[in-house]
């Protein structure tokens, strides 16, 4: 479900428009959906691409939402990002090349090892009751 880019970049808030796209972070614990266990997929807040399941999201106690991995092989790019006096994984969305966070080696072992740290402010949250109508019907079989 891609949208026109230009479009949507007016759109969004302050803080979206930051972490998006100017590879912002939000404040941790403070932010839409650290906290947040619904069923459910979230997209790009951009284009609209899938990016994580509600089923792959754990609480990292991190302040960010955490997730074991992307909802589609090969959904995100990932960047090595050395600012700020470290070396870590950035990991951008594929179609909009928005940033979302950085990819972790520290996730639980049962999940795979791996944690996806993603900024509130890059996702937008569609509940699996919605899926349908918002155009993510292949989507609906995760949550039966």
């Amino acid at each position: 479900m891609s949208v026109n880019k230009e479009q949507r970049l007016k759109e969004l808030t302050p803080i979206q428009f930051h972490v998006t796209q100017e590879e912002g972070t939000e404040a941790p614990f403070n932010n839409e959906f650290d906290q947040h266990f619904e069923d459910g997929i979230y997209v790009d807040i951009v284009s609209g691409e899938p990016l994580f399941s509600s089923l792959d999201k754990f609480d990292a106690g991190c302040g960010w939402p955490a997730f074991a991995k992307t909802l589609q092989d090969k959904a995100l790019q990932e960047n090595t990002d050395t600012r700020f006096g470290m070396t870590r994984t950035e990991v951008r969305s594929k179609e909009a090349d928005s940033h979302l966070g950085h990819l972790f080696p520290d996730g639980p072992k049962e999940l795979g090892g791996m944690r996806y740290c993603i900024n509130s402010a890059a996702l937008r949250f569609v509940p699996a009751d919605k899926l349908e109508e918002q155009g993510y019907a292949e989507y609906k079989v995760l949550f039966k």
